[in-house]
């Protein structure tokens, strides 16, 4: 009677800790059936080099990451009592970062990612992998990695791989053609987060795309991510604002040539992680890709009030600018006035030697309240969004500001659009000692004499 009583309150525990993480059973999948991706690259070898290093490989790896996602934690935990509803959405962040552990069922919340780190599977830690995209079938929601999934059994067996050729014929794994995979919802299941419990829109990619231009509800003229992201590779951007050539070749070794690989860089605006790993292509591809996505004008100001209008326009993004964890992310106006002697009279948004901004810095980001209007800066708080002044596909925003008075004379105005990936302040201040440094990307510039 005692051994049942303790199996019992054992099975007990088990299931009201899954539910807790928001899993509804145990998972229905085993670590033997994925692939080691350093397999697959054995036939697809390029890709595998694309894939290699990049934001999707390292998404366990990225130490921004880890030590948001423990301060995330750590800060809920804190709290007295601890609130369970923030508690589960700081756990939650293993379902994207580290996908193959989370639906083999270990780790299923951030304190077992981060306590086990040196004992996790090797497999585990490759991140967003090619056996983890490739036996997706489709997804229940498109938010929060909702995805249905079919792999096969490890190497003996590796069963149905799912891509967007209609003919492929590959001698080791089975192939089936899946137009999901050449579809935004497929970017969009992992690009769009709500909060688990409070179902605030936290990253919303895929939402903003969705009500973009590049989303015309016609297949031949949509511009779906992939279209953008994955044609993407070294000197070429493949923005909203540049040419997206094809890229011909080889899907596999021996396999026909293809008018269009798809490429498997995956770069977006980071620059800091690939950089980490020492990867310079993806670092400089990233840069490549944000100096083509905006475009900065000074609109004439009013000279009797001293105001001028600084527009930036989204001309090469198929979501918001910026986009993403957008509390965290960073882009600003530099903004520097300077008399006919290029002594400068006036600044607002230029970085101190720390690389903290002021606080008139004009900054085009995401505002997370706690429900009661104040600001958090842990996202598990968030109940609420306070604003967003991002722009939009094909969108232009004007921000007007105010020269101080008295100035006479000529003057020239000097604007720069700048991007980091997260506000260096707030990274100094979760990462302690741990902190990297930040790089600024140029996006664009401007210049204007005026008379005042």
């Amino acid at each position: 009677m005692k051994s049942k009583i303790i199996i019992t309150v054992s099975f007990v525990l088990c299931v009201g800790y899954a539910l807790f993480l928001g899993c509804k059973s145990t998972p229905h999948y085993t670590l033997a059936q994925f692939i080691n991706p350093s397999t697959c690259g054995g036939c697809h070898d390029e890709i595998y080099e694309q894939w290699k290093n990049s934001m999707h490989n390292v998404a366990q790896k990225d130490i921004i990451y880890k030590e948001f996602a423990r301060f995330y934690l750590d800060d809920s935990k804190s709290q007295n009592p601890v609130n369970n509803d923030e508690l589960k959405e700081a756990e939650s962040c293993v379902k994207c970062h580290i996908p193959v552990g989370y639906i083999t069922g270990k780790p299923l919340s951030v304190t077992e990612e981060l306590s086990m780190e040196k004992d996790l599977p090797q497999i585990t830690m490759e991140g967003i992998q090619c056996d983890y995209c490739h036996t997706i079938v489709e997804a229940k929601k498109h938010y929060n990695a909702r995805f249905v999934y079919k792999p096969g059994n490890g190497e003996a067996d590796p069963g149905v791989k799912r891509g967007p050729f209609k003919d492929a014929n590959p001698d080791w794994h089975t192939a089936a053609y899946s137009s999901f995979h050449t579809k935004a919802d497929f970017c969009g299941t992992c690009h769009d987060v709500r909060h688990v419990v409070y179902g605030t829109k936290l990253e919303t990619t895929f939402e903003e795309w969705s009500k973009s231009p590049y989303n015309t509800g016609d297949s031949k003229t949509t511009v779906p991510c992939q279209g953008c992201h994955m044609y993407h590779r070294p000197g070429v951007p493949a923005t909203g604002s540049t040419p997206r050539p094809a890229n011909p070749g080889f899907a596999a070794f021996g396999g026909p040539q293809r008018d269009h690989i798809f490429t498997h860089y995956f770069v977006g605006g980071n620059s800091v992680i690939p950089g980490l790993f020492k990867d310079t292509v993806k670092a400089k591809m990233a840069q490549e890709r944000l100096k083509n996505a905006a475009l900065l004008e000074i609109e004439t100001g009013d000279s009797n009030s001293g105001t001028v209008g600084i527009a930036v326009t989204n001309v090469g993004a198929g979501h918001k600018l910026p986009t993403g964890l957008t509390d965290v992310r960073q882009m600003w106006l530099e903004i520097v006035v300077v008399n006919q002697y290029g002594r400068e009279v006036y600044a607002v948004g230029k970085a101190d030697k720390k690389g903290y901004l002021p606080n008139n810095t004009i900054i085009f980001k995401t505002v997370f309240g706690d429900g009661n209007g104040k600001p958090v800066m842990n996202i598990a708080k968030a109940k609420e969004v306070l604003s967003d002044n991002r722009i939009p596909p094909k969108q232009k925003i004007t921000s007007t500001i105010i020269l101080p008075k008295g100035l006479k004379g000529s003057y020239t105005i000097k604007v720069r659009l700048l991007y980091r990936i997260a506000d260096q302040k707030a990274v100094d201040t979760v990462m302690k000692e741990k902190a990297v440094k930040l790089d600024i990307i140029e996006m664009a510039t401007a210049k204007k004499d005026i008379i005042l």
